[in-house]
């Protein structure tokens, strides 16, 4: 949910982005290389820009269902297909971002997932879940005495005519909102619903809060389920980080070179002289950052200097293990690794870093059992939605949008630049009229 609250807050911006941009394909006329959406992933197959001079209603354009179509409800609460199908091309985009990470540039419609579901379906009961999430928001937030306050709405209403302002036409605001499978009033709608998520949010898990994570409960959540420690250490490398091993081919074994036995010797010593005057010392962690500074050779002691917060299984064993076993602000004995010899002081985690996932994972149980209690049920056109259809004509209704925006913005430049020029050029005649006068 914090993704899509980033980008509500985003697409409030005129300026199209430059993923948006990725749409057009040369002249913008068409995309030949793949199927675009308005984040620039793409897919195997050619886009044409939709004709929009017919279309009112993108919902029927690219689903057959008008928007305002009932497809299901949660509880007592419809929802209905221009909710539905944001979500569907929401999740769509996000998957296909995904896969693209993997190499993959089209969905697998009809590969079968773990629980018996085509990706095609699992695509479309997880935009029904959004949907009835949001749709249930606005009706919890109200049982709970909760509004979204006036400033927030009425700069919202503000964006909105800044935006139809801008672009010369409602017609105009309306396909700038198409880009992203939006319009103007579905746009509302989820921004609100967002922003009462936050509301929920913080009367349920914010500070001063019945439900506001503890100190405690934070640190066994960062440690035990998410396997997260952090730690510092002084290190004396044995091996020579700029020199790597390689084959009797010569192709590199991705190990380091060895330094030699008494360089070896040296910094063993070094690293036990170092452990003695920690013992000695009054203040231990104190002189541990002093002697760090002084005698680390740690490649990464510049870009983290106050240690590292890693989880399991991120470092050397030897590191790890040991790190484990100590105690906040316990300092180890002389540990030697595959690297060099470490002397490590154990440090407690910044819990801060760790509490707003812990309330957004809280928030995210309480999200489902809310769905559980109030029921999702399915009505007879959400069976019509086709998603791998609503897919290729929603892409090019985008694109369509994407090209009527875009040719907009740059007639407005141009007049913009024209008008510049115009008054440079009159400036400039003015005072030459004015230089020969004198």
């Amino acid at each position: 949910m914090t993704m899509l609250k980033r980008f509500l807050s985003a697409a409030l911006a005129l300026a199209l982005t430059v993923s948006l941009a990725a749409c057009a394909k040369g002249d913008g006329s068409s995309s030949s290389s793949g199927t675009s959406s308005a984040d620039g992933s793409s897919a195997q197959t050619e886009v044409e820009p939709m004709d929009l001079s017919q279309v009112s209603d993108p919902y029927l354009a690219t689903s057959g269902l008008a928007g305002n179509t009932v497809v299901a409800r949660v509880g007592e609460y419809d929802i209905t297909a221009d909710s539905l199908l944001y979500w569907l091309s929401y999740t769509l985009t996000y998957t296909l971002q995904r896969y693209s990470y993997m190499g993959l540039t089209q969905i697998p419609w009809e590969e079968t997932q773990e629980e018996g579901k085509t990706v095609e379906q699992a695509m479309l009961d997880t935009a029904l879940q959004l949907a009835a999430y949001y749709r249930l928001l606005p009706e919890l937030g109200a049982k709970e005495g909760l509004a979204v306050d006036q400033e927030t709405l009425d700069n919202l209403a503000a964006d909105l005519a800044s935006i139809e302002e801008q672009l010369g036409s409602r017609e105009l605001a309306e396909h700038y909102f198409w880009v992203q499978s939006l319009t103007p009033e579905l746009y509302q709608q989820i921004f609100q619903a967002a922003e009462m998520n936050g509301l929920l949010q913080e009367k349920y898990y914010g500070e001063g809060s019945e439900g506001y994570p503890t100190d405690p409960e934070v640190n066994a959540y960062a440690q035990d389920e998410l396997g997260y420690y952090r730690a510092k250490h002084i290190l004396l490398l044995t091996k020579d980080m700029d020199t790597m091993l390689t084959d009797e081919e010569g192709k590199s074994t991705g190990e380091y070179a060895p330094l030699d036995e008494e360089t070896v010797a040296q910094k063993k010593q070094t690293a036990q002289e170092l452990l003695s005057q920690l013992r000695a010392a009054d203040d231990p962690v104190a002189l541990f950052d002093e002697l760090m500074n002084q005698y680390s050779e740690d490649p990464g002691l510049a870009t983290s200097p106050d240690g590292y917060t890693t989880q399991k299984g991120k470092m050397v064993s030897a590191f790890e293990e040991t790190a484990l076993a100590l105690k906040d602000g316990e300092i180890s004995d002389v540990v030697e690794s595959e690297y060099g010899y470490h002397i490590i002081l154990r440090l407690p985690l910044d819990l801060d870093q760790f509490r707003e996932d812990l309330v957004a994972q809280r928030m995210e149980e309480r999200s489902q059992q809310w769905l559980e209690e109030y029921g999702v049920e399915t009505l007879e056109p959400y069976s019509q939605i086709d998603p791998s259809d609503f897919w290729d004509k929603n892409q090019s209704l985008q694109l369509g949008a994407y090209n009527q925006v875009q040719a907009a913005l740059e007639e407005l430049k141009g007049e913009e630049d024209g008008s510049a020029a115009s008054g440079s050029a009159s400036g400039g005649a003015s005072g030459a009229s004015s230089a020969g006068e004198s």
